[in-house]
């Protein structure tokens, strides 16, 4: 029955607060003084810099390698001088290589010219190629390489793509506006991307709190292609991978498998739009879209923002924050991460910064758990999260992996339902990096 709603089962609904930017149209933050670019902004191995201290750099330019096929390259954000490469706050708390790039003073900021590719022209494999030269990434927040998704193994192909428009954590409207205001780059990115996978048909799934981005795709919707947007009922986490195959397809990815075990390949759409514009503009992926938001910022924004841009200078063009500013998350309150340092820069996967205020993130002591069972209730790929976390606390990590831990998403569902709050996705972020290290040393 509930495939009839087009949603899946469990999830939550937590408040949107989406309506501080959701009208808000994009506009080009001034560029900073100075970016940060950490060699370690995506999925896979980070990339090796092939820049020193003293370089001169220009928009655009190559300045850190991929080391891999799962790796993507990085790319100047600005044109100025290599300041330094050496260890720098990362967004994930730790420090790590970074390459900082001093902006030249009174700079326009331009590329040089640059060759645009005519994609009609080229083969699917140098289509690939040039995704991957562009070092585009998945902009949704996992930030994992595109030309990897791209390039499917013959034992799973691909029939259907299926771009995620959904943007269901709270407070974020990066993907919103960008269909909004974007849709044609959109439905090229769409058709690019077939092209590369050999496909005719793609859906383009977006809630039903965005009826104005709905309607511009389907007002932009080319002809001569089989692309149907669908609207979707409103729930947390629709906009996880294996939740919008279920939802659009009713199809279940098994236990461990990929979406393309079911011959789905899911694409952001802000990453939609950015592979487009590779192919517009011959620009690497520099700038990105980003949503600062939040009660306890001045100003609240969708900004196109140069990647390295520092948490400190972008909250600054927003007008500073409220004096009863508590708290800063580079994501979503669900998935997001905190962050102790305004030095610390926007990576490619930064979808959004929101500035939560002290009435919003009032804390409440974790208590003993009372069984009540609404974790199991909310668990969108069925775990048991009340097991898990008592696991998680008594450090079982071998019991954990066989009561599959490695399907847990760390969406923040049972977080959010636990009567005696309880931090259970933040337990098991730790179990599974608990059991990365584990298994490095191994």
């Amino acid at each position: 029955m509930f495939l009839s709603r087009l949603t899946f089962r469990h999830g939550v609904h937590p408040p949107e607060h989406k309506a501080l930017t959701a009208g808000v149209r994009i506009h080009r933050l001034p560029f900073p003084s100075e970016v940060v670019l950490p060699v370690r902004q995506h999925a896979g191995k980070p990339a090796r810099p092939i820049v020193k201290p003293g370089d001169r750099v220009e928009r655009g330019d190559l300045v850190a390698e991929p080391d891999g096929w799962i790796s993507s390259p990085i790319h100047a954000s600005v044109s100025g001088r290599v300041a330094s490469v050496g260890l720098w706050p990362h967004p994930d708390g730790t420090h790590d290589t970074a390459i900082r790039i001093e902006a030249e003073p009174y700079s326009a900021q331009l590329p040089r010219p640059r060759i645009v590719p005519d994609w009609e022209a080229l083969s699917p494999k140098e289509l690939v190629g040039a995704v991957r030269d562009a070092g585009v990434v998945g902009l949704g927040g996992a930030a994992f390489p595109t030309h990897v998704k791209l390039s499917p193994p013959p034992d799973m192909p691909v029939t259907l793509l299926l771009i995620n428009g959904c943007e269901c954590e709270p407070y974020l409207t990066t993907d919103h506006r960008s269909m909004v205001e974007y849709p044609e780059r959109i439905h090229l990115g769409v058709r690019i991307m077939l092209r590369c996978l050999g496909v005719s048909k793609a859906i383009i799934g977006v809630e039903r709190n965005k009826p104005d981005a709905i309607a511009a795709l389907i007002a932009t919707r080319p002809g001569d292609l089989d692309v149907r947007v669908q609207p979707l009922d409103v729930k947390y986490p629709q906009g996880a991978e294996k939740m919008l195959i279920q939802a659009v397809k009713g199809v279940e990815v098994p236990s461990g498998k990929l979406p393309g075990h079911v011959g789905v390949l899911v694409q952001n759409a802000a990453s939609v739009a950015t592979i487009a514009e590779v192919f517009e503009t011959g620009l690497p992926l520099v700038e990105r879209i980003v949503t600062v938001t939040g009660r306890g910022v001045r100003r609240p924004s969708n900004l196109l923002v140069p990647v390295g841009t520092k948490l400190g200078d972008l909250l600054e063009a927003c007008g500073g924050m409220t004096p009863d500013a508590r708290e800063i998350v580079f994501g979503g309150p669900m998935m997001g991460a905190s962050q102790a340092n305004l030095e610390t820069p926007l990576t490619k996967g930064t979808t959004g910064v929101v500035v939560l205020s002290e009435a919003e993130c009032r804390t409440q002591p974790a208590e003993a758990c009372i069984k009540c069972g609404r974790c199991l209730d909310a668990c969108p790929v069925f775990l048991n999260p009340q097991l898990l976390g008592k696991l998680a606390k008594a450090g079982r990590y071998d019991e954990m992996t066989a009561g599959h831990l490695a399907d847990c998403m760390v969406c923040g569902c049972c977080s959010y339902v636990c009567p005696s709050n309880i931090p259970l996705s933040q337990q098991f972020q730790a179990a599974k990096i608990a059991i990365r290290q584990r298994k490095a040393v191994a």
